[in-house]
């Protein structure tokens, strides 16, 4: 059984109806004047230090410490504003899963391995009454890879599991990159469909498991 289980958050755990990529736009015209920032940009799997500093370096903006924590606190600030007002409920069978998980004994522990900044992860997740789940999170804000911030997951995960393998932790996400960073620790991976990605297409990337969304899979069909 698993022993340390690690969700991404945007397509897998929640949809926002994209108010994370309006922050950002809103952000750089804002400050920047740059109404176009994010036109042509994929976030999807991506973390936020990345995203920023591609369009900083493509708009010669200064990668200062300064620029970075400017940009953060704007963000988080249209972000509360963009979050879906009225729509608090998580995608199809997340609430279900991560209480099946709960039951399991021993349980899991049960964490984050997402793009997002740490603080712009608790406003999404807070939302959406789902931050208070998870007891540790690996996030975007100093890696620009998602192998890196596996890493870093797995490194706090072995230091609160004892012995912990590799193969003990599942990765749950929705698109390539979620299975890429999974692959680059070794970890075992349940891609779900509710993000970019059809079914058919997170298949032809050969996760462990597909399903449409979480409804679809319960802890005891997941095995190492």
């Amino acid at each position: 059984m698993f022993r340390l289980i690690l969700f991404d958050i945007d397509g897998t755990l929640i949809s926002t109806d994209g108010a994370g990529v309006k922050a950002f736009a809103r952000v750089f015209d804002e400050i920047y004047d740059l109404p176009n920032a994010t036109k042509y940009m994929t976030f999807a799997g991506r973390t936020d230090r990345r995203l920023v500093r591609e369009i900083f370096e493509a708009n010669d903006i200064e990668l200062t410490d300064q620029n970075f924590r400017k940009f953060n606190e704007s963000y988080f600030e249209h972000l509360t504003r963009y979050l879906p007002e009225g729509q608090t409920e998580p995608l199809p069978g997340v609430r279900q899963i991560i209480a099946a998980f709960q039951k399991l004994n021993p349980p899991p522990v049960i964490g984050l391995l997402t793009g997002n900044h740490p603080h712009g992860a608790e406003l999404k997740l807070n939302h959406y009454n789902l931050w208070h789940e998870f007891a540790l999170g690996a996030f975007g804000h100093h890696h620009e890879e998602r192998a890196d911030v596996a890493r870093d997951a797995l490194k706090q995960g072995q230091s609160q599991i004892h012995n912990l393998q590799s193969d003990q932790i599942l990765v749950i996400g929705d698109t390539k990159r979620d299975i890429e960073c999974a692959r680059a620790i070794g970890a075992k991976v349940l891609a779900v469909a509710t993000g970019p990605y059809t079914a058919s297409e997170l298949h032809s990337l050969k996760p462990d498991w597909v399903v449409n969304d979480l409804t679809q899979i319960h802890p005891s069909n997941l095995t190492k």
